[in-house]
């Protein structure tokens, strides 16, 4: 007869050894989630560049998150959901409340539906984003784009007029006329069918390899002296590669462009 096991062995298999690798890409999500945290409660408070920068925070560790778990192999389930529900808050909740306690909070109740509106959108694009993810289906090209416009974009764009005003002045960008059409807008744009290029699999040739650091230092430098021109610049870029990356998805969907990489994406969303 087979001797019961001891309870100190019992209790070793049920407490397997987590490696500190496994969770950086948690914790770097966690810091996202604090980081849009503070940005509402930087809005409270009035100080807005703050509560912006907050939020560009939140992005580059949402950024990061993801790209580190596929490096450091700490990709997971439970990873690929604190992350969804990280960028909820992040680029769904905090900048519309941000919006709402800048320009929207004397615009009556349609002010307050359309805060709304563009959080569900938010949700909603997430959800769809975690059910594709899912799909064993899904050609290989297609991991080089966004169905609409992903969730850090997506908080940067419609942030945009507080962006401008920063530079501008309020009188005209801090009209709640303005911010609810960005707000209505670019909820439309993250629930769209419209594909964007997502850069996760961007693959650098060696021989550009210096050109691209000379690039990303000078970006580096643009946002360290004059952030919110620098930022206005980015996104107008990205608004303006949305016509591109349209046309590239019509060509690999007709056969006219050949995907020879093999995305094994299970992660993260932006």
């Amino acid at each position: 007869m087979a001797k019961a096991a001891k309870p100190e062995n019992i209790k070793r298999r049920r407490i397997p050894h987590i490696s500190i690798n496994r969770m950086i890409p948690n914790i770097l999500t966690l810091l996202a989630l604090a980081a849009g945290l503070t940005a509402m409660r930087f809005a409270f408070q009035e100080r807005w560049e703050l509560a912006v920068f907050a939020i560009a925070v939140a992005a580059i560790f949402d950024a990061l998150d993801g790209r580190i778990a596929r490096l450091l192999k700490g990709a997971s389930k439970f990873g690929a959901e604190l992350d969804s529900l990280s960028d909820f808050v992040c680029f769904g909740v905090a900048p519309a409340m941000i919006l709402f306690l800048w320009a929207m909070q004397d615009a009556g109740r349609g002010a307050w539906v359309l805060v709304m509106l563009f959080t569900m959108c938010m949700g909603l694009r997430l959800a769809r984003f975690n059910v594709a993810t899912e799909d064993e289906d899904t050609p290989d090209w297609k991991a080089h784009f966004f169905t609409g416009v992903p969730a850090p974009a997506g908080a940067g764009l419609v942030l945009l007029p507080m962006i401008l005003s920063f530079q501008a002045g309020d009188e005209f960008f801090r009209s709640p006329w303005m911010v609810s059409g960005f707000l209505f807008g670019v909820g439309g744009l993250l629930v769209s069918s419209i594909p964007t290029y997502s850069f996760k699999k961007v693959a650098i040739p060696r021989q550009r390899f210096l050109v691209t650091m000379l690039i990303v230092a000078l970006v580096i430098a643009l946002l360290a002296s004059v952030p919110w021109l620098c930022l206005t610049v980015i996104l107008g870029l990205y608004i303006g590669s949305m016509p591109m990356s349209m046309r590239a998805y019509r060509r690999y969907e007709t056969g006219e462009e050949v995907d020879e990489d093999h995305p094994d994406d299970l992660d993260e969303d932006g």
